[in-house]
């Protein structure tokens, strides 16, 4: 099973710390997809994430998404679990599910400390 660090902790913290503190919609999703790559690792995290994502959804009135937040919510901690999550996945539902996705370089900077 991956284990999150310490680094990927802090990453996750400060994402969603700006996320909440966002002013548009789009900054908001920015701020929890970053977070969503740091998360994986983490079955608590990770459905964390999704729940903040499902959130936003809701609020948009978007129901593609809050739909597919819905699925990743039911498999984001047995993915965590297992290692089975790709890698640099933004989390939203047009990234795909089982789709791995570059990492952005200062964050992969942040996650390898």
């Amino acid at each position: 099973m991956p284990r999150i660090t310490d680094a990927a902790r802090i990453v996750y913290r400060n994402e969603m710390a700006a996320a909440r503190a966002a002013v548009t919609p789009e900054e908001r999703w920015r701020h929890l997809e970053r977070a969503h790559i740091a998360s994986q690792p983490s079955p608590w995290l990770h459905t964390c994430n999704h729940a903040a994502m499902l959130a936003l959804a809701l609020r948009q009135r978007d129901r593609r998404e809050a739909v597919g937040q819905v699925v990743r919510i039911v498999v984001a901690a047995p993915g965590s679990l297992t290692g089975r999550y790709p890698d640099g996945n933004t989390g939203r539902t047009a990234a795909g599910l089982t789709t791995p996705m570059p990492i952005p370089g200062d964050l992969a900077a942040a996650l390898s400390q």
